[in-house]
C-alpha cells in the first residue's frame, strides 16, 4: 500500500501569494510524511482551480521538494497545444530530477473547454489524437504527425524527458471499460467512485493485466477520499462541516453561472459525503477503521487523500497529515 495526495487548489480567503506559499508548505509536509505523489487538478476561470497551469505550479513544487513525485490529474488536452505541452513535460521532468507523473484527459467541464474556443463535443477526439501525438513527441528526435486536428512535419524535438520513454502515466476511471483501457495501456489509475464500483474496475484491470503480463506487479490502482483528522471526532467534524460547503460551492461555480451540471455530481454536505463513503472526519482510530474498510472493499493498492479543501487552514491540514502519518499509515500499509 502506498499513499498519494489529490488537490484541487480551490480558493480560500488568503491573498493569492500567501495562498500559494501555504500550499507549498503543505506539500513539503506531504514529502516529509512520505507520500508517494502529489496530484493536482487543472481547472480554468473558476475558484475550484488556482493552478490553471499545472506545469507552472509543479515547477515550484519541484524546487521545494526532493523526493516527492508529482503531476497533473489531469492535463486537459483540448486546452493545450501539443508541442507546447511536450516541451513543458520535458522541462518539468528534467527540473525535478525525473519525478514527474503525467495524466491526460479531455477535461471534466464542457464550459471550461468552450472558454478556450473549443467545441466540447470534439473534446474526446482531440484528447485521443493529442495523447498519441504527445507520446510520439516525447520519444522521437523529429516529429512528423498527420491527424484530424494536428499536423506537423519534421519538427525538431530539442527537449526530452529524463524518464524514458516518458514519465509514468495516470488515468481517472469511472467505468469497467475505462479500467480495461487503462490496463491495456499499462496506466496507473485513480477512482473517485464508491468502493464497490472501484472493486469492479480493479478486478477487470487485474484480469486484463494478468492476461497481458502474467504475474508482473500491477501499476497503482487508486481511490481518492476527503480526509480530516483531529485529536477528537468533534473537532474534525466541525472543521470538515465548515470547509466542505465552500469547496462544494466552488465545484459548482461555473454550473451556477453558465448552467449544466457536472459529469460526476457531489453531495452538498460533508455528512452526505460520509454516508456514501467518499469522505471521513474523525480521530485517528475512526479514520483508520473507515479507510481499512474502504481498502478492503475496493481492492486498491494506492490510497489518495484530499487533506486541503474549502477554508481549511494550513494548521488544520498539517494536523490531519501528521496524524495520518503517525497513526493511520502504519495500520494501512499491510492491508494489500
Amino acid at each position: 500500500m502506498e499513499f498519494g495526495i489529490f488537490d484541487h487548489l480551490d480558493r480560500n480567503n488568503l491573498p493569492l501569494s500567501e495562498y500559494y506559499e501555504a500550499r507549498l508548505e503543505l506539500i513539503e509536509a506531504y514529502e516529509k510524511a512520505r507520500f508517494y505523489a502529489y496530484h493536482v487538478a487543472e481547472h480554468h476561470s473558476t475558484p475550484i482551480g488556482m493552478a490553471p497551469s499545472p506545469s507552472v505550479f509543479l515547477s515550484a513544487v519541484a524546487q521545494r521538494t526532493k523526493t516527492l513525485r508529482f503531476g497533473p490529474m489531469v492535463y486537459a488536452l483540448p486546452l493545450h497545444h501539443p508541442l507546447r505541452l511536450i516541451e513543458e513535460i520535458c522541462m518539468v521532468d528534467q527540473l525535478s530530477g525525473g519525478r514527474l507523473e503525467i495524466g491526460f484527459g479531455r477535461g471534466s467541464s464542457a464550459t471550461e473547454v468552450s472558454f478556450y474556443g473549443q467545441d466540447p463535443a470534439k473534446a474526446q477526439e482531440i484528447y485521443t489524437e493529442a495523447r498519441e501525438l504527445i507520446l510520439k513527441g516525447l520519444t522521437e528526435k523529429r516529429l512528423t504527425f498527420e491527424g484530424k486536428f494536428f499536423t506537423f512535419k519534421d519538427i525538431p524535438m530539442e527537449l526530452e524527458p529524463l524518464q524514458k520513454p516518458y514519465p509514468p502515466m495516470w488515468y481517472g476511471v469511472h467505468s469497467v471499460e475505462a479500467a480495461e483501457r487503462a490496463a491495456r495501456q499499462s496506466l496507473n489509475m485513480v477512482s473517485l467512485d464508491s468502493a464497490k464500483d472501484t472493486r469492479s474496475y480493479n478486478d477487470r484491470y487485474r484480469q486484463v493485466w494478468r492476461g497481458l503480463h502474467g504475474e508482473r506487479p500491477t501499476p497503482k490502482l487508486g481511490l481518492s477520499r476527503f480526509i480530516v483528522i483531529a485529536d477528537n471526532e468533534k473537532e474534525a467534524l466541525d472543521a470538515a462541516r465548515r470547509a466542505y460547503p465552500i469547496w462544494h460551492r466552488h465545484f459548482y461555480y461555473l454550473y451556477y453561472l453558465k448552467g449544466g451540471k457536472p459529469a460526476h455530481p457531489r453531495p452538498d454536505t460533508f455528512e452526505k459525503m460520509m454516508e456514501i463513503g467518499h469522505a471521513i472526519a474523525g480521530d485517528p482510530d475512526l479514520v483508520a477503521k473507515f479507510l481499512e474498510a474502504q481498502v478492503d472493499e475496493s481492492g486498491i493498492n494506492y490510497l489518495v487523500g484530499q487533506f486541503a479543501f474549502g477554508d481549511l487552514s494550513l494548521a488544520e491540514s498539517l494536523r490531519s497529515v501528521e496524524l495520518f502519518r503517525k497513526h493511520v499509515m502504519p495500520r494501512l500499509k499491510g492491508t494489500n
